[in-house]
């Protein structure tokens, strides 16, 4: 058993902006598996279904992003999911928009809902991420501004695909395991 969840703020008002793009890679996922994610447990919208003929539960934290542990710690202890077969899919200023990396373990480095998902499964927990590159801001625009903006019109045209490109990688994590997934997504970064 897998537990997939993906990193965002609820509401409108977030809908659509660079740091909810790990909610938009689990809905994904939700379609190809045909799983519904109306069921609200744990702090999230969850579903239950199955991606590469592997059992998995899906998951959109309700909580602010800060507070993803709140939700990804008790549901991991309560289904008995080791900490190895959590993934979490979340942006990343460090990663060129379109960029899909795969990533087990490490430290936070400075995304304050991994630092949150740490501290709830323990800091060295070596849950599994898939990192979808949004870019650093231009100028000097504030990096929480830039991750908490709608993305510019060029991105959302190739979004659709950097999105299948992300639910692509967890499917492989699911189906290969980590350190396959990273082998296959870790090399030379596509051109969108």
């Amino acid at each position: 058993m897998h537990l997939v969840v993906g990193l965002g703020n609820p509401g409108t008002r977030y809908e659509r902006t660079r740091h909810n793009v790990g909610f938009d890679v689990v809905t994904a996922l939700a379609s190809r598996a045909g799983v519904d994610l109306k069921e609200k447990r744990f702090n999230a919208r969850i579903g239950k279904g199955q991606l590469a003929l592997k059992p998995v539960w899906l998951a959109q934290p309700q909580t602010w992003m800060n507070r993803s542990g709140d939700c990804v710690g008790p549901m991991a202890g309560y289904f008995k999911v080791p900490a190895e077969q959590v993934v979490v899919i979340h942006d990343e200023l460090d990663l060129a928009f379109g960029v899909v990396k795969v990533k087990l373990g490490g430290g936070h480095g400075g995304h304050n809902g991994l630092r949150d998902i740490g501290s709830k499964l323990g800091n060295k927990a070596e849950y599994v991420r898939v990192r979808v590159g949004i870019g650093r801001p231009e100028g000097r625009m504030d990096p929480a501004d830039w991750v908490l903006a709608r993305w510019k019109p060029a991105q959302v045209k190739d979004l659709p695909w950097v999105v299948d490109r992300a639910a692509d990688a967890v499917e492989s994590v699911v189906r290969d395991g980590a350190t396959e997934a990273m082998n296959r997504w870790n090399g030379e970064a596509p051109v969108c």
